[in-house]
């Protein structure tokens, strides 16, 4: 006959080494799919603007996309704009990020394993502006004075070349490292001379505290800065459907951005950052918006990236070369287009950013620019 004792102590035993093992088993996550917005963003819910990824946040497509599944998607937005996205990419606290193209430059130099899967908001414009009623009048005569300038930006590199295009480098001027925010609040208070920024301007602007002295007239692709959607390479290596399902969705919203139809609707979509509604109109204003909603992977694109790498390296901000050669992932892109039948929907441009280029647009080799 069995001893109750000794099955009672044996029983509480193997629960309790039952208990303990569960209990030292690491906690299963939810399936997380983590994006970062290289800006601080605005907006309640928080949201950016500019972008076909800006028009995915603010319908909650890629939140409908996962619906039904475990996948949470979450958004990260950063005031330290690239170089901060590059750090929580580094340390896997990101999947997928919005970032430009120095910034992304800067992470492959140093390492990071990322692809780069489509375009999100190409041909932006950088601006230059001076407190209301200053005597500075051109490029030219902001030599010797007081500059804000956010470095390590997609814009820091394009106020360089057009500083280079007048005669000048930044050695010529004060530069002063001040962050989107900051560089506003110092040019009203007339705390700089002058300072290169983004539509942010177009605020002060209408505000009467600013006057932009360069806009780009010509619309010339040189001083425009370009971004890209970037997947880190061990996220993109291990879930490939969420990457593709991510793509479906950004191609999505980059056709309905891109027809004309609905540019009110954009502009008033990005508006919900509680940027003006016109300085959004002054930013867009000589711009399709189908170009610069084009997914494509063009050689406009890549020519914009490899050039961008060649002048990090030449001004010393990166310390090896950097080649987009194998760097751009576009069979997502590929896919999405097929698809949904839109391979010819958008123009793709020559190295030259104006001439229309015959190659496949998103085809991750060099393209045939003709002549």
């Amino acid at each position: 006959m069995a001893n109750p004792k000794r099955t009672s102590l044996f029983s509480k035993t193997r629960v309790a080494t039952a208990l303990a093992a569960l209990l030292m088993m690491p906690l299963a996550e939810a399936d997380v799919l983590r994006i970062g917005v290289a800006s601080a963003g605005g907006g309640d819910p928080v949201t950016f603007s500019g972008s076909s990824l800006g028009i995915v946040r603010n319908q909650q497509l890629l939140e409908k996309a996962f619906a039904g599944t475990d996948t949470e998607v979450q958004w990260f937005f950063f005031k330290g704009a690239g170089p901060a996205v590059n750090e929580a990419l580094s340390n896997q606290q990101l999947d997928f990020a919005y970032e430009g193209d120095l910034p992304a430059v800067v992470g492959r130099s140093n390492g990071l394993d990322t692809k780069l899967l489509a375009a999100i908001g190409v041909r932006s414009n950088v601006y230059l502006a001076v407190p209301k009623g200053s005597e500075i009048k051109s490029v030219e005569d902001l030599k010797g004075k007081k500059v804000a300038v956010f470095r390590g930006t997609n814009a820091h590199l394009v106020s360089i070349k057009l500083l280079a295009d007048h005669g000048m480098t930044e050695r010529d001027l004060k530069v002063i490292n001040l962050d989107s925010g900051s560089s506003q609040a110092a040019l009203a208070s007339k705390g700089v001379d002058a300072a290169f920024g983004g539509r942010e301007l177009f605020k002060l602007r209408d505000q009467g505290l600013a006057d932009i002295i360069f806009d780009n007239p010509d619309n010339n692709v040189r001083y425009t800065r370009q971004c890209a959607l970037v997947v880190r390479g061990d996220y993109e290596k291990q879930h490939a459907d969420n990457v593709q399902k991510v793509v479906n969705v950004l191609v999505d919203a980059a056709r309905w951005e891109s027809e004309a139809s609905n540019r009110d609707a954009v502009l008033n979509e990005w508006a919900k950052t509680n940027e003006p509604l016109a300085s959004l109109q002054a930013d867009f204003g000589g711009l399709d918006l189908r170009d610069s909603a084009s997914p494509l992977v063009d050689a406009f694109l890549r020519d914009s990236y490899q050039a961008v790498a060649d002048q990090a390296r030449d001004e010393k901000m990166i310390r090896r070369p950097v080649s987009v050669e194998g760097w751009f992932d576009t069979r997502y892109l590929d896919n999405a287009l097929k698809a949904k039948g839109l391979e010819h929907y958008w123009t793709a441009y020559g190295a030259d950013g104006k001439a229309a280029n015959t190659a496949t647009a998103s085809s991750d080799k060099p393209a045939n620019n003709g002549g």
